[in-house]
């Protein structure tokens, strides 16, 4: 469990939360600078000042936010914070009180990640389990907050259906059809309703999630790229050259050489 600044985590590169992925950790993002737009599930929506956005683990995102926007965030993992949302959250927070109060609990957690003091662990859980006590009251406070609440429509409902098949098994060999045959509807609809909602198309909300993959793993030494091109499901090596070349304009050995020069 830690807590970062958002340039912490996008260390390797914006892409990092600019392009569809989910994790395996929920993050709980908070800006207090500068403006974005964050997609959560096929869903877009604009992000100010004072928002808060919980991503449970496997919540398929993007976050993008300008130059001069700052914001924290913090990863916890799934089983040590109890009573969390289990859905995606997006508040607004006005109240003034609220938002120094949840500055005051951020600051508390970073001083306690870098303390040498014993319990510190201990302490970090009980950072957390307060972070948690303050969303679920923002949320009442907010009624609820949530995307997929009893608001969305017939469009928005389809396309997180998607984005959740997409997070569960982008690995496999299945494109983008197979996924609209899996829910019951045309290729040219399912493109059509997730341009509506996002303004990407079906088949560019498989590739970005496709891409972070195959970036965040070349970003290491290991695995070889054989092995990252056969745990993607692409047919051959040379396959997913092309396809890593096409869309970053490097190859796979050149996106590799670079993040460890960096």
């Amino acid at each position: 469990m830690r807590c970062v600044s958002l340039a912490q985590l996008v260390r390797d590169g914006a892409w990092q939360l600019a392009r569809l992925h989910d994790r395996r950790e929920h993050l709980l993002i908070w800006t207090t600078r500068g403006q974005g737009r964050v997609t959560i599930e096929g869903v877009r929506r604009g992000v100010g000042v004072h928002n808060a956005l919980f991503l449970p683990a496997g919540t398929l995102f993007s976050f993008e936010i300008g130059g001069q926007g700052f914001g924290q965030a913090v990863l916890m993992p799934p089983d040590i914070v109890p009573s969390l949302p289990d859905g995606p959250r997006h508040l607004r927070i006005r109240d003034t009180f609220a938002q120094s109060e949840f500055t005051s609990l951020l600051e508390a957690m970073q001083r306690e990640q870098v303390s040498t003091r014993e319990l510190s662990s201990e302490a970090m859980s009980a950072h957390a389990a307060l972070v948690s006590v303050w969303l679920r009251r923002q949320l009442v406070a907010n009624e609820g907050g949530g995307f997929g609440t009893g608001r969305e429509s017939a469009a928005e409902r389809l396309v997180r259906r998607y984005c959740r098949l997409v997070a569960q098994d982008f690995r496999s060999e299945r494109v983008m059809s197979d996924y609209a045959t899996a829910l019951g509807v045309t290729p040219t609809h399912l493109t059509r309703v997730c341009k509506e909602c996002c303004g990407l198309t079906a088949a560019d909300i498989l590739t970005e999630r496709v891409l972070w993959e195959a970036r965040s793993l070349l970003a290491g030494p290991e695995p070889a790229i054989q092995d990252i091109a056969r745990r993607l499901g692409f047919s051959s090596a040379g396959y997913f050259t092309r396809f890593i070349q096409h869309h970053t304009g490097q190859t796979p050995s050149a996106l590799r050489r670079g993040a460890a020069g960096s």
